[in-house]
């Protein structure tokens, strides 16, 4: 009989080695645990799904609900630097010992009565998360799918209203090498009879047809809510409501408008539920605030943290990188897994960046640096690259980011993107606030 584990590291490595494999996809199991430990939750609950802007929606569905005066609990993953901040309750990341009563639980009802059920580190990992928020007499649950969305460990449970952002080509050996396979994928959260909101202005045509097949209520961007605006501020027109002159969201880039239309349709949707104010969301749209997306933190050079990591986020980074105006020099510090498709990243952002310095990752899921070098340099020789960019290779993103700074002049910026261990690696030691040696110095 092995020993419970008595801290959060402890039991982080329990959940990774009781399962074969990292990513098994399927709810038999999930489903069979959270039944033995009688997992309900009595409040509203959100689930977002979708390629890129999970984290956004979620954080702006937190910061409106907290203006409004209610008691959120928040699940998004992954994190960033440290595991719990996976989980925020009241707009607070909960303590690591907050989270072990629930790994216990978790472990006890897997093992209950000898009859074992395994579970990957996402599933044990969201059991638990999923117990604490259960417990936390929350006004409104927010759940961020991690992969897909039909086989999700978030969707046993029943959400009273799905959220689907933007969907684009990512994880296609588990969800299928198309948009339209994607969508259907994501389409499984929905529920009959209950919301579903689609802010993707493209939406795939699977996610229609899955949502009028089971007779869910559908919210489509263009069609049952609207957003416009100028360069000032932003409206929003809905079912029976409308919002004008709205301040932009305080998270920064151009794609950040669809996912706030999302926001608003899913509080209108369940208005009965969760009713929330004009002054609530001007406020909370004022004040949300996520690390790592698009994240510009402000020095000498100009640093910019992007989660960005595949070709359709990587898109929107060159978008908002591009409307910052002049720098002389761009460097980027990137770090990507295995599975990404990496030309169509750097092609897109490829003009943009002076100087590459590639890094490797703490996860064997990651390209080594030198791996994203070659590769590199293969996209860049096909595309005729410009000749005076250089690129160089890093053990780790701290390392990376060091050189960077030593490279740059204060007038430059330096983008750090790709992978959450990317811009969680450039954070272990909190926000980096750069001062580059001045010239002549």
């Amino acid at each position: 009989m092995h020993t419970t584990p008595h801290t959060l590291e402890g039991w982080l490595r329990h959940c990774e080695q009781i399962h074969p494999v990292g990513i098994d996809m399927g709810l038999e199991r999930v489903r069979e645990v959270a039944h033995r430990m009688a997992l309900k939750f009595n409040c509203p609950v959100i689930t977002v799904a979708g390629t890129n802007g999970k984290g956004s929606t979620c954080a702006m569905l937190e910061a409106v609900a907290l203006q409004a005066g209610y008691r959120t609990g928040v699940y998004t993953s992954p994190h960033l630097v440290h595991f719990q901040e996976r989980c925020r309750v009241h707009g607070e990341i909960v303590g690591p010992a907050d989270l072990l009563p629930h790994f216990e639980a978790v472990e006890k009802a897997r093992t209950q009565g000898g009859d074992e059920v395994s579970l990957t580190y996402f599933e044990f990992t969201t059991l638990a998360i999923l117990r604490l928020m259960s417990h936390s007499l929350l006004d409104v649950a927010i759940l961020e799918v991690g992969l897909g969305g039909r086989l999700d460990a978030t969707n046993v449970i029943d959400a009273d209203c799905a959220i689907i952002t933007s969907i684009d080509i990512d994880h296609v050996e588990f969800l299928g090498p198309d948009r339209e396979s994607i969508g259907r994928e994501k389409a499984g959260i929905m529920r009959t009879g209950r919301p579903a909101i689609v802010s993707d202005p493209m939406a795939p045509q699977s996610v229609v047809d899955h949502a009028r097949e089971i007779g869910a209520d559908l919210w489509r961007v263009g069609h049952d809510f609207n957003v416009g605006g100028d360069k000032q501020q932003w409206n929003w027109a809905g079912r029976g409501r409308r919002y004008a002159g709205l301040a932009y969201p305080a998270l920064r880039g151009a794609n950040q408008l669809v996912n706030a239309a999302g926001v608003l349709a899913a509080f209108e949707a369940l208005r009965d539920k969760l009713p929330v104010t004009a002054q609530a969301v001007r406020n909370g749209m004022a004040m949300v605030d996520l690390p790592g997306r698009f994240q510009i933190v402000p020095g000498q050079p100009t640093l910019v943290l992007d989660v960005a990591h595949n070709p359709h986020s990587v898109a929107a980074l060159t978008a908002n990188l591009d409307a910052m105006g002049y720098y002389p020099v761009t460097h980027a510090v990137f770090g990507a897994m295995v599975d990404k498709d990496l030309g169509p990243m750097i092609g897109k952002i490829g003009p943009l960046v002076d100087r590459w310095y590639f890094t490797s990752l703490p996860t064997p899921r990651a390209l080594s640096g030198a791996e994203l070098q070659q590769k590199w340099n293969a996209v860049h020789m096909v595309a005729g690259g410009r000749k005076d960019v250089s690129s160089s290779v890093y053990p780790d993103p701290l390392v990376a980011l060091q050189a960077a700074v030593e490279a740059a002049d204060p007038a430059d910026r330096i983008v750090v993107f790709g992978s959450f261990y990317t811009v969680g690696g450039v954070l272990v030691n909190g926000i980096p606030r750069l001062n580059a040696k001045h010239l002549g110095a």
